[in-house]
């Protein structure tokens, strides 16, 4: 069962707190400070609930519960000592719509309390579904020493230029990403703050931003590329992109898919450009996110020519290529100083086509294609025709990165013999994928150029 989060204003509305010991003034101090009118029904109380009822914080009804008790209230706390009390609250107050809570008791509960850290007008609670509060409680303590002490005032200074910006703005997503640029930026007292003359300023037209994301894993995203996926207000992805990475996106972003599998386009190169470009000059934020890096296979020269001749502002921000990952899976160097001092990148569309007789260091270079496809016999042929031996270490690597990673160790003498990998995948081949270098090198043979 999933929670929602909300905070209620409670200002002013009747409220009833059934207990007057221990249990129950924990929760007055939080109640009271909402300005809730506390009216707290119990036989008995603790002297500091006796006191607040003397200065007319709240009421104290000197008895025990009644059921009529429930009636015109907004929220309800049972906090007795008596399981049975407690119940029959929780019971009365179902009957009656009202939301309960009744102390350590999870089954007649409606809500939990949270553990709650606060600066100003800023709180951040933090609930285990009633599972551990003391597990609240100690997240609290650690969120709390880690949030700088002058956040309220802070708040308070970005609410009111906030109001300025709604008050001189009309609204659209130009003012939108305004808005999230300013609770990005340092504020003063000053008439000639930067945050206050950028709220005041005329909007200009957004940027676009090339990003790598990397082989998926949200864990090998950069620090930058992880602050601009937050930012954005549209996200122009690869289909190669996961859930997990684009679930990253603020919830008021625009996300939209511009990939392809297999060679199936749902949308053209060009259109992507249009996209772009469109949506920079109505002054967004727009990342175009691409697998691994946004430099390799990703049609960037393409993209940056678009916004170039358009006039558009752009930045391109480095991702951890799959490649490296793909290395990082196996276990071994790309560039192992025995075995292999260059790396050559290809990709599967073109590998079959292209004359590579004429490539330095065919042998001592480690080579990494992406997108190999799945029939790998061309290609082995094409390889095996350059010279390159038999028993060439290669490996297979599905998904490099990701929960669903798969390696396969095969030789290119074999290699048309492997079994299709599930997409995204790369292909590596080269001495360097042996942990020795050349001394690995088997007599696997049940492929060659004459096959």
């Amino acid at each position: 069962m999933s929670l929602l989060p909300i905070f209620l204003k409670l200002d002013k509305r009747p409220g009833l707190l059934v207990g007057a010991g221990t249990v129950a003034l924990d929760k007055i101090g939080s109640l009271l400070q909402t300005g809730l009118r506390l009216r707290v029904v119990a036989p008995r109380a603790h002297d500091e609930v006796r006191g607040l009822a003397a200065e007319g914080k709240l009421e104290w009804i000197e008895r025990t519960f009644e059921p009529a008790d429930l009636d015109g209230n907004f929220v309800v706390i049972a906090a007795t000592d008596s399981h049975e009390v407690n119940t029959a609250v929780y019971q009365g107050a179902l009957e009656r719509g009202i939301l309960c809570n009744s102390v350590d008791d999870i089954p007649n509960c409606d809500f939990f309390f949270g553990s709650v850290v606060r600066r100003g007008g800023l709180q951040i609670a933090i609930s285990t579904a009633g599972e551990s509060p003391a597990l609240a409680q100690r997240l609290r303590h650690e969120i709390d020493e880690q949030l700088p002490s002058d956040l309220g005032p802070w708040l308070a200074q970005i609410g009111a230029l906030r109001r300025e910006v709604l008050a001189t703005h009309p609204r659209s997503e130009e003012r939108k990403l305004l808005l999230h640029q300013l609770a990005q930026r340092q504020l003063c007292d000053s008439t000639t703050c930067p945050s206050r003359q950028l709220a005041h300023a005329p909007l200009e037209p957004g940027e676009v931003y090339l990003v790598g994301a990397g082989p998926g894993d949200p864990d090998l995203l950069t620090v930058k590329a992880l602050r601009l996926i937050q930012s954005a207000t549209v996200i122009l992805h690869d289909d190669l992109v996961p859930s997990a990475i684009l679930a990253l996106a603020a919830p008021a972003a625009v996300v939209f898919n511009v990939g392809k599998r297999c060679g199936v386009k749902s949308i053209t190169q060009e259109q992507i450009h249009t996209l772009m470009i469109e949506h920079a000059r109505a002054g967004r934020s727009v990342v175009r996110l691409k697998s691994g890096d946004p430099l390799l296979f990703g049609r960037a020269a393409e993209e940056m020519a678009a916004l170039t001749e358009a006039d558009i502002p752009f930045e391109v921000v480095p991702g951890v290529s799959a490649a490296f990952a793909a290395a990082a899976a196996v276990g071994c160097s790309l560039t192992s100083r025995n075995a292999a001092s260059s790396v050559i990148f290809s990709t599967g569309h073109h590998a079959q086509s292209h004359d590579r007789a004429d490539l330095p260091g065919r042998e001592t270079s480690t080579r990494v294609v992406y997108m190999p496809g799945r029939d790998l016999r061309l290609l082995a042929l094409e390889w095996l025709s350059e010279g390159l031996p038999p028993e060439l270490p290669c490996v297979l690597v599905s998904h490099a990165g990701q929960p669903g990673q798969q390696v396969v160790h095969i030789t290119l003498g074999a290699l048309h013999s492997a079994a299709p990998v599930p997409a995204p995948s790369l292909l590596l081949a080269g001495w360097a994928l042996g942990a020795a270098g050349p001394a690995l090198r088997t007599d696997a043979t049940d492929f060659s150029v004459s096959a």
